[in-house]
């Protein structure tokens, strides 16, 4: 029997422990909020972030970091960006360096401009280098419970951690690619929530399909300016952690980072959005993230840019589009 624990009772690290249940797995799934646990226990449901989906039996709730991480097979850590560090940190006294750490979160801390595997690498021991995995792509958390065909990317710079990981994951409606370039598949998962809000604006706006063509195809070429920058491959940002993510998360219904956008663009004022959201849109802190790892990398990236001034200075969203459309041109081809 595999051992997995799962840090994180959200939709996303909730379908995980589900699917992982489901392949038969031993999953033990820390919640921090006590009424999803006694929710999960008693009716095997999660009303506040997956509500109407039925969870498999296989998945065990606890309250304790202790329990979800100690002696485990894997330890699978899905919990907002913000809080990442705090809970990594809470974890590490319970940690083997043997166990597989793959994280599912998806963005930049603000404080340090660090994605999630430079935060591990900076509050564990440097013997988990080769046992960290990220994992990423298009894959909204009910679709995968609906066992809807999903294609994601595990990034290791273990090749041999990569194939196990691999076949553990995946099933016949969750197919796992495999890559080596952990810094570009957590960029692309990082700033597409940035590119997917305004998205949502453009949409919500009326600026039709034209305009969020535009927008994701300049949005990618930003994302990959700077993922290159910062040593990752170019090519990564042509897979499913790149375009196939920023795809989804900028024309999908469930894309919480689109439905910030659509706000946006109501004139509802952003703390009144982030208020009355019970979920996290990433996107929102990772605007500020993206924004500052820009001018600290001297690179150009117009659009992020703009969702900043939007979210964190008040900058109103048809100015932003004026201000993109009538930039200087450049005399050199498309990059």
């Amino acid at each position: 029997m595999v051992r997995i624990g799962v840090v994180g009772g959200g939709s996303w690290g909730t379908a995980m422990a589900n699917h992982m249940a489901l392949k038969g797995f031993d999953v033990d799934l820390w919640i921090r909020e006590e009424e999803v646990c006694h929710q999960i226990k008693g009716k095997r449901v999660n009303e506040a972030f997956l509500p109407g989906i039925k969870l498999s039996n296989g998945i065990r709730p606890v309250q304790s970091f202790e329990e979800v991480s100690s002696e485990k097979d894997l330890l699978l850590i899905v919990v907002p960006s913000h809080v990442f560090r705090d809970i990594s940190t809470k974890l590490s006294p319970f940690l083997s360096p043997s166990t597989p750490l793959v994280v599912g979160t998806k963005g930049i801390e603000n404080e340090t401009l660090m994605t999630m595997s430079q935060v591990i690498k900076s509050v564990l021991p440097g013997s988990w280098a080769d046992s960290f995995a990220c994992l990423s792509g298009p894959s909204f958390a009910r679709e995968v419970c609906y066992k809807h065909p999903t294609a994601v990317t595990l990034a290791s710079r273990n090749k041999k951690l990569a194939k196990y990981l691999q076949k553990l994951f995946s099933a016949d409606y969750f197919r796992v690619y495999t890559t080596q370039d952990v810094i570009g598949v957590e960029l692309g998962g990082a700033l597409k929530n940035v590119i997917a809000i305004a998205a949502g604006a453009s949409d919500g706006l009326g600026f039709g399909y034209n305009a969020r063509a535009a927008l994701i195809t300049r949005g990618l070429a930003e994302i990959t300016r700077l993922g290159v920058c910062m040593g990752a491959k170019p090519l990564t940002f042509a897979g499913l952690a790149g375009i196939g993510d920023l795809i989804l998360t900028c024309t999908g219904d469930l894309s919480r980072n689109r439905m910030v956008g659509l706000k946006i663009a109501e004139g509802v004022p952003i703390q009144e959005i982030i208020s009355g959201m019970h979920v996290v849109a990433e996107g929102i802190k990772t605007s500020l993230s993206a924004y500052n790892l820009a001018k600290r990398m001297g690179i150009e990236m117009p659009i992020s840019t703009e969702v900043y001034n939007i979210i964190y200075k008040g900058k109103d969203p048809r100015k932003a589009v004026k201000d993109l459309m009538t930039r200087e041109l450049k005399v050199e081809l498309e990059d």
